[in-house]
């Protein structure tokens, strides 16, 4: 028997995910534009607000076929746009998903919104939804990403050689990290005492 993944407005002190909408194109276009943050994801920087529209498009089309449940990270106190993350990969029958697409505007990075997102997202998927694995995985030429992953807990796999195509043509590997629900305890305490 599987598991059905809910998108619920996911709420800590940093940072609030609200699932991803139209509304939110000139907030993520406002933070979205520089090119060294989105160096090693599929696709580049916004340069104009069509850009943020054609991206937000779509991860909604992603949302409605594969499926994808794509969130934006808020600052709770603001209300200001700081990023945006995703579940992905569902497999249901496995009790498995990834966390993913995530990137986080320049001023927000090195902060605790990451790590609270990341454990909101963790928390849901393995204590509400009730999954045994989740994973995460990232371009192997960014380190500073998998320093973070590894901080959060996660264990690291191996490697994805020539996983896929991503901005100018560039064939990448993928680094694949992953939090079980055996982990967990253990984690969610380690980020617990990260997040004070």
């Amino acid at each position: 028997m599987g598991f059905e993944v809910t998108q619920p407005l996911l709420e800590g002190r940093h940072v609030r995910l609200e699932p991803l909408s139209d509304a939110h194109v000139e907030g993520l276009f406002g933070i979205g534009q520089h090119q060294e943050d989105w160096a090693y994801l599929p696709t580049a920087a916004f340069t104009s607000c069509a850009d943020a529209e054609q991206w937000i498009q779509q991860a909604l089309e992603l949302a409605r076929k594969e499926p994808h449940y794509p969130y934006v990270l808020v600052e709770p106190a603001s209300g200001a746009l700081m990023g945006s993350t995703r579940y992905l990969n569902v497999r249901p029958w496995d009790h498995a998903l990834e966390i993913g697409y995530t990137w986080l505007g320049h001023d927000y990075q090195r902060t605790p919104v990451n790590t609270e997102a990341k454990y909101l997202l963790l928390r849901h998927a393995l204590e509400e939804l009730g999954a045994y694995r989740v994973e995460l995985k990232t371009d192997a030429r960014n380190l500073r990403s998998q320093k973070a992953i590894e901080r959060l807990g996660a264990q690291r796999e191996g490697v994805l050689r020539r996983h896929m195509v991503v901005q100018d043509g560039y064939v990448r590997d993928s680094v694949m990290y992953s939090i079980t629900d055996l982990d967990w305890p253990d984690v969610k305490k380690g980020l617990l005492g990260k997040l004070g």
